[in-house]
């Protein structure tokens, strides 16, 4: 029991097996009492009280619960119905009368809570050791600082104490702990996550964020927590579709050698390099990008409107108990009290006029590819400047939520010095599948094991793509199929690859006379054999659009697939085959076009 891994997957086959729900909660109880690291914690749930949790849960249902049984903890500025939330200040700290939208979300999954992490006061800080509090230690190397703010729920998962976590996402709070303690911190699209019952720290600007031991894990919990909260006025209905193949060819932005930011340490960027020569082995087309603006929009987090922003959510307190905030969060928001709206609407210009510039940059590509960190930085350099190393942490991502991008942040090869190596995948909001999608392929390349411990990486992630509940899987035969004339017209709609297929063997092929664009029919025949196909996802609520603009002979039927199962897909009438040309030896429309 002391070694199992506490990853998804590891957990629900233990459970499968017949282990008992309540040896793991007591695992993880014994694992805090263990790593001896009073700084992880704020409030414990107690262990009476989450076993008696695991129990309401009944017998073992993935399907149902697909988070039965998991263990997680959430960041302090989180409410959990039943204990204070402090936001790392004991002074604002007031009873949870009610879960956040999120936790309970995760609940009724089938979560068990084990307790609340420190964090940098009012989650204002990349460094984790803004805290009242004892920091956490860095799970990797003590001597380093843990990240922040959400330092306790990174630490957490990275030694095993908990499967997942959350954190919250500002400025890179859920991105710079999983870099520094080797884990995955998915940092969802805006709205995508619900704020209730979260302590903001810019509420325009952020999010829940989840830390995993693998991207499979934080984007299983990230799929159990999405729902639109309708009294969350920042909440949106955004898609959160299943993990895909990445088909090669996509385009990755990355910084220009020119703008690439280390700060003189060598061997973070051959860590990038590195991990630029493994996207370019998964089929990654790298794209260098000046990435000055971007820069430019990460310089105005902490000027004009944003910290007037964080001011917003402490003004009581430091009228009436400055003292109360810590000197070094105490000068940052302070600043805000030195500003007019002017000021606030001076900066929401600049912004939108700096947003301008970019977009034609963030639209040439499918992916960013960013450093999550340029370096790091020990707990001495802190004590000899609190406010330079914190600010360099976060030159990789302060622009991300400002631009409203999506991103995840996942371990690659170990540096050569040991120390950890990770990369930040990004992309326009709503494309979270896609940056996971290939943030799971570059973790499982990468071979490091999970977190602090010594459990090995699970099988890499089976190119079954899961379609979410919003979509409809459809067989694509030809031109729709990637590359061809009218594929164009699944993209527009937001249709999105899953994966390559081929038909049972009782089809036959047949190019239609016509065109262009030129166009096959498959046909049902006892006498036929496997076609080459492609599985594309719809959504729902743009299928009849689709299927609008399909003309005769072609319709949309039910294909069966060479595994067994069976999805939507083109059909033809065989009324439709005068004067056309079977083609079913080449296997496929493709094989077919590209036949000398």
């Amino acid at each position: 029991m002391t070694d199992i891994s506490f990853d998804i997957n590891s957990l629900h086959r233990a459970y499968a097996d017949g282990t008992h729900v309540s040896e793991i909660i007591a695992e993880c109880y014994r694992r805090i009492e263990e790593a001896a690291d009073p700084g992880i914690f704020l409030k414990l749930v107690d262990q009476d009280a989450a076993q008696g949790e695991a129990e309401k849960l009944g017998a073992f249902d993935p399907v149902t619960k697909p988070l039965w049984g998991i263990p997680f903890v959430v960041k302090d500025n989180i409410d959990v119905a039943g204990l204070p939330t402090s936001a790392a200040c004991p002074a604002y700290e007031y009873d949870a009368d009610a879960d956040a939208f999120v936790v309970a979300q995760l609940r009724e999954a089938g979560a068990i809570l084990i307790g609340k992490t420190n964090l940098d006061q009012f989650a204002t800080g990349l460094v984790g050791i803004r805290s009242p509090y004892p920091p956490p230690k860095n799970a990797i190397d003590p001597e380093i600082v843990p990240g922040g703010s959400s330092s306790g729920s990174g630490v957490a998962v990275a030694l095993g104490l908990v499967s997942f976590s959350l954190g919250t996402d500002t400025a890179g709070s859920g991105r710079v702990p999983a870099a520094l303690n080797n884990i995955v911190g998915l940092k969802p699209t805006l709205g995508a996550l619900s704020a209730s019952g979260v302590v903001p720290a810019c509420r325009t600007l952020d999010t829940i964020s989840i830390f995993a031991l693998t991207v499979e894990d934080a984007y299983r919990a990230f799929q159990s927590a999405s729902a639109y909260d309708p009294l969350d006025a920042y909440s949106r209905e955004t898609p959160v579709n299943g993990l895909q193949e990445m088909r090669p060819g996509f385009r990755v932005g990355v910084p220009t050698v020119e703008t690439r930011e280390f700060f003189g340490d060598a061997v973070q960027s051959n860590s990038f390099d590195a991990a630029l020569a493994a996207i370019t082995a998964l089929g990654g087309e790298i794209v260098e990008i000046d990435f000055t603006p971007f820069y430019d929009i990460a310089n105005m987090l902490y000027e004009g409107a944003w910290v007037a922003e964080r001011f917003t959510v402490i003004a009581d307190l430091l009228r009436e108990n400055p003292e109360a905030i810590l000197p070094v969060t105490r000068a940052i928001v302070s600043k805000a009290e030195s500003l007019s709206a002017a000021d606030a609407f001076c900066g929401m210009y600049k912004l939108q006029e700096l947003k301008r510039i970019i977009a034609p940059l963030i639209n040439s590509v499918d992916i960013f590819c960013v450093p999550s960190i340029p370096t790091f930085y020990s707990l001495a350099d802190l004590e000899e400047d609190p406010i330079g190393p914190n600010a360099r942490l976060g030159t990789y991502t302060n622009f991300v939520n400002l631009l409203d991008l999506c991103g995840i942040a996942v371990p690659v090869t170990t540096r050569t010095d040991g120390r950890p190596g990770s990369v930040t995948l990004l992309a326009k909001a709503g494309k979270d599948a896609v940056v996971a999608s290939l943030a799971a392929l570059l973790h499982y390349r990468s071979g490091v094991l999970l977190g602090a411990t010594n459990w090995t990486q699970p099988l890499p992630p089976q190119n079954n793509p899961v379609v979410s509940k919003d979509e409809i899987c459809l067989a694509a035969v030809g031109a729709h199929m990637s590359g061809l004339p009218l594929n164009g017209e699944l993209t527009k709609l937001g249709g999105r690859f899953l994966k390559d297929a081929k038909t049972a063997p009782i089809y036959r092929l047949y190019s239609l006379a016509g065109g262009p664009p030129y166009r096959p029919g498959l046909v049902r025949n006892k006498k036929g054999t496997m076609i080459d196909l492609e599985i594309w996802a719809i959504p729902v609520k743009e299928f009849g659009e689709f299927i609008r603009g399909i003309p005769a002979p072609l319709g949309i039927g039910t294909v069966s697939l060479s595994d067994g199962t069976a999805v939507n897909g083109f059909i033809c009438e065989a009324a439709g085959l005068e004067g056309a040309t079977d083609i079913t030896n080449f296997g496929g429309w493709r094989k077919f076009l590209h036949a000398d």
